[in-house]
């Protein structure tokens, strides 16, 4: 089992292709956790929002790519805010034990754990 708590010195996580393998939704669903935590990428929101008119094809739903997730995975309205406490109480655990939650990972984290 990998550990979240990333040291100091290993704050860039590499994406593991072959964890996606076969199931299409997870990188959508890390991509939501990122961005409800401020940690989504410029160039991946970008992708993200030109992906929109194909995913709401697909999933059968309006709105932004974010929007298309919450509906197609029947999220909660206040879904991002229970994600950001679920942030802030992870780096809280994380500094307790002098480690740096890398922002990938913690998506990475909350999505095996709540969400597939």
């Amino acid at each position: 089992m990998r550990n979240p708590f990333r040291n100091r010195a290993d704050r860039a996580p590499k994406l593991d292709p072959t964890r996606y393998q076969g199931k299409p939704m997870l990188r959508l669903l890390e991509c939501y956790v990122l961005r409800a935590i401020g940690y989504l990428g410029e160039k991946e929101a970008a992708t993200l929002a030109l992906m929109a008119p194909s995913l709401q094809s697909a999933l059968k739903a309006d709105g932004a790519w974010y929007e298309i997730v919450e509906k197609a995975m029947h999220l909660p309205a206040n879904m991002p805010e229970l994600v950001r406490d679920m942030w802030a109480k992870n780096q809280k655990i994380a500094e307790a034990n002098g480690a740096v939650l890398a922002p990938q990972a913690f998506a990475e984290m909350f999505v095996d754990d709540n969400l597939v």
